[in-house]
């Protein structure tokens, strides 16, 4: 079983149960016991896990606010980003995009370009590319993948997750994946508070040639709960100009990640 296949598994059992020992993991993933301790001190170090006396903990931390409060919050920056990462797009081009303030802002950059494929979970992005030109015509071809619909608490606006909706990904094969993470640092890459949104995001990454981080500072050095593409996989994360400075940024520098600062 590969590391990140271990990794997985551990978040499972987690999720299921607060508090998992050393010896149940060993069992489930059918390892040794030191093999147990050098994941779970990866995972601790991601912020994903707490070790404890013979076992580990799962860590709570903050979801984000409703995404009706993000849009507002940063939007400057985040219109910024938006723009930047609307200049990699040509037509013809075929690009993913998940649910978040900065796509959000993302899809009304999009609405005034032509030829694009466009494959969405996120409601606003499918209904803000989805509008005819004055001429009656649809710009773009967008779809809206189906799966369970997930609306955050205060929100008006709406998700698809779930196991179908990643099948539905796979089926797909696509140019760009432009995604708007939690968090993105050197050591977890970028990552997403609820498992279900990083297995969304993950499977666009997998099934993407290039994916775009879209990340204003706030989120640059920050880790979530479930990291789904290491700094590796990111062909480019654009951020914003206040980010310039950063120690995070220039840790992301050092391990080879392609920054552009809107």
């Amino acid at each position: 079983m590969l590391p990140d296949q271990r990794y997985q598994r551990i978040r499972a059992l987690l999720a299921s149960f607060q508090h998992v020992t050393n010896e149940r993991i060993a069992d489930d993933l059918k390892v040794s016991r030191e093999t147990v301790r050098r994941d779970v001190s990866v995972l601790e170090s991601w912020g994903e896990l707490r070790r404890v006396y013979g076992g580990v903990k799962r860590t709570a931390p903050e979801p984000e606010p409703p995404l009706q409060q993000r849009v507002k919050t940063q939007r400057p920056e985040k219109r910024a980003i938006a723009r930047a990462a609307a200049k990699l797009l040509r037509p013809g081009d075929a690009v993913f995009i998940d649910s978040g303030s900065t796509t959000s802002l993302l899809a009304e950059e999009l609405a005034s370009l032509r030829g694009l494929t466009v494959v969405t979970n996120s409601f606003d992005v499918a209904l803000k590319l989805s509008v005819p030109d004055t001429q009656g015509q649809q710009r773009h071809h967008v779809h809206l993948l189906g799966g369970t619909p997930v609306a955050q608490a205060g929100a008006s606006v709406a998700a698809s997750y779930g196991a179908s909706t990643v099948a539905e990904i796979m089926r797909w094969r696509m140019d760009w994946a432009m995604l708007s993470p939690v968090g993105v640092s050197a050591d977890q890459g970028a990552s997403d508070y609820e498992p279900f949104e990083a297995e969304v995001a993950r499977a666009m990454v997998t099934q993407a040639q290039h994916t775009v981080i879209l990340a204003d500072h706030s989120k640059i050095g920050q880790r979530s709960r479930t990291s789904f593409c290491p700094v590796d996989g990111i062909y480019q994360l654009i951020s914003d100009k206040r980010a310039r400075g950063l120690p995070a940024l220039a840790a992301l520098k050092e391990a080879g990640c392609k920054v552009v600062l809107a």
